[in-house]
């Protein structure tokens, strides 16, 4: 492009654009077609060199099995915060036992008219050791293990909110690694701590991780992945496969210390990647770091066995998205300003924090399921597995379609739930457990639909800022959901009924979004809305007046949407 007489000229549309001023900015707007010829170079290169071959699987296979530990992580107090049978050593005001033959199972207090016998001391079952029997977390103290469970999601939000500018100002191969690192010393530490502070203390700093790697993991397959691809890459379960070891692994070392440090030693294997996984080449290109961008694809192309590809083509195609290097670093205030993209965003919003909230109300809330504690940490974790089918089902039905019927059927479900709950039925512990269950599998499976239909919705320079906010409204959900569980074993159903309404209103929600599947990713902030303005003409030189004003109303149209 030439900058000439306050005009920007595309040489190849012979399109004149007039500068704006905006926001204290002089700025231009970009020829879309140009942007649109880029864009679609670089969706395509992907299969010109390799598809999804060998790079794809190590890259896959680094990344997404990171995510096993992240679940691990994040689900360690659905182990850690259950509370052991216990009973108490009574003595009267005397000092001698009180009813020494009898045995009071988790009652904090006696009533009695005549004397007031005092716990003495409290032996916790030897079956599983946990942060409840570590630091005698119950009665008066009971309230401290939904409340170390929401300091830690509280971490996961500050790290989503963080990621999400650092993936984009940083890149995000060292935002993914970061996460990783972050994670490893934290549970090792954790694993140490000598009072409950200290531990919630390192709670955070976990979610902090989490939150960290849940933000920039899946915009870092994206981007490295074919469109056809992305939707099964992005719902392969390994969060389930993670959920499912973990209720394995509780069940053998039943040990809430050793958990802890099993889940740091776990994040070792993942960082060998660090030697060949590059930066995305669509994150360097946005940056204009374009001749960095190019040696990511030839390195993908080498390990791919494909051709490399022709670098004077490409840096052809790269001059059409203008000479001027974009220094700018692109922030949530972008999205806010572009009313078609708040209106994804806030939207986007209600429906992450639907899923946060439902998907930990059901995770943290194994311990009132019937039965067995370990096996329905596995079957929860097995209801995850449901998640491959999100793939298909998002590529038949559409991203949209797919997510709000999940939606649906999880609120039917979860308001069922909350009504067994609350009444006394035959078999009702087999029927909550049933519908728990089905919920489980709706929430699961509809938020990888939505973590689709969320990284396909924004352009590559705000698409990491655009998930990390929703990211953190998940997280607000999830700090929500200890609260909840904890406030259920007072109000029976509670927590249930208040996921039914939060999904019924995220389906609600989802009707207003586009669909986005066999979309390209875009990305550049123009293609999606043109930036305001005053004043704004494109007028052909070959084209009669008729023409050009047509185009005019055209243009004023697309301002106005």
């Amino acid at each position: 492009m030439l900058l000439a007489d306050n005009k920007i000229i595309c040489q190849q549309c012979h399109i004149n654009i007039i500068t704006l001023y905006y926001s204290g900015i002089y700025t231009y707007i970009r020829c879309d077609r140009m942007s649109s010829e880029v864009n679609e170079y670089l969706e395509n290169v992907l299969e010109n060199i390799g598809g999804c071959g060998r790079f794809q699987f190590l890259l896959n296979f680094f990344v997404l099995g990171t995510k096993t530990v992240v679940a691990w992580s994040t689900l360690m107090m659905s182990f850690g915060g259950v509370v052991p049978d216990w009973t108490c050593t009574w003595n009267t005001d005397s000092g001698d036992k009180y009813m020494p033959n009898s045995t009071f199972v988790k009652q904090c207090s006696i009533s009695n008219s005549t004397i007031n016998p005092i716990c003495n001391s409290r032996q916790f079952d030897s079956s599983k050791s946990t942060v409840v029997s570590e630091w005698n977390l119950v009665c008066d103290k009971d309230w401290i293990v939904s409340t170390i469970t929401t300091i830690q999601m509280g971490g996961l939000l500050v790290g989503a909110i963080i990621s999400g500018q650092i993936g984009d100002v940083f890149g995000r191969r060292i935002t993914y690694y970061l996460s990783v690192i972050i994670l490893m010393i934290a549970n090792i530490i954790a694993a140490f701590s000598v009072n409950w502070q200290m531990f919630a203390a390192l709670r955070f700093c976990i979610g902090l991780g989490c939150g960290w790697y849940l933000t920039v993991f899946g915009i870092f397959l994206a981007e490295l992945t074919p469109a056809k691809y992305r939707s099964f890459v992005l719902s392969f379960p390994t969060w389930a496969i993670g959920t499912m070891s973990f209720g394995l692994f509780s069940w053998i070392l039943h040990d809430w210390m050793h958990l802890q440090i099993a889940t740091a030693v776990f994040c070792v294997p993942w960082m060998l990647g660090f030697c060949f996984i590059p930066e995305s080449y669509r994150w360097l290109v946005s940056n204009k770091k374009i001749n960095e961008g190019h040696d990511v694809m030839a390195k993908v192309a080498k390990i791919n066995h494909a051709p490399i590809p022709d670098k004077e083509k490409f840096l052809k195609i790269m001059e059409t998205w203008g000479d001027e290097p974009d220094s700018r670093t692109y922030s949530v205030f972008d999205i806010v300003r572009h009313r078609k993209l708040l209106k994804t965003m806030l939207l986007l919003s209600a429906c992450w924090f639907s899923c946060g909230y439902g998907y930990y109300t059901i995770s943290f809330g194994v311990e009132q399921l019937s039965g067995n504690l370990y096996v329905n940490m596995v079957l929860l974790g097995l209801m995850d597995m449901t998640s491959i089918f999100a793939a298909p089902l998002c590529n038949f039905a559409g991203r949209k379609w797919t997510t709000l019927v999940l939606f649906l059927i999880g609120g039917i479900t979860g308001i069922t739930v909350g009504v067994f709950q609350f009444i006394d039925i035959p078999n009702k512990g087999q029927l909550v457990n049933g519908f728990a269950l089905a919920s489980k599998v709706c929430v699961a499976t509809g938020w990888y639909g939505l973590w689709i239909l969320t990284s396909e919705s924004y352009p590559t320079v705000v698409r990491n800022v655009g998930l990390g906010v929703n990211n953190a409204m998940a997280r607000v959900g999830a700090m929500i959901a200890p609260q909840l569980v904890f406030a259920s074993k007072h109000i029976p159903g509670i927590s249930y009924l208040l996921l039914g309404g939060c999904f019924f209103l995220s389906a609600l929600c989802i009707l207003f979004l586009k669909e986005t599947n066999k979309q390209a990713l875009q990305d550049s902030l123009e293609i999606v809305i043109p930036q305001p303005s005053t004043e704004i003409s494109v007028v052909s030189p070959t084209s009669t007046t008729k023409q050009g004003e047509r185009e005019g109303k055209t243009v004023d149209e697309n301002q106005r949407l």
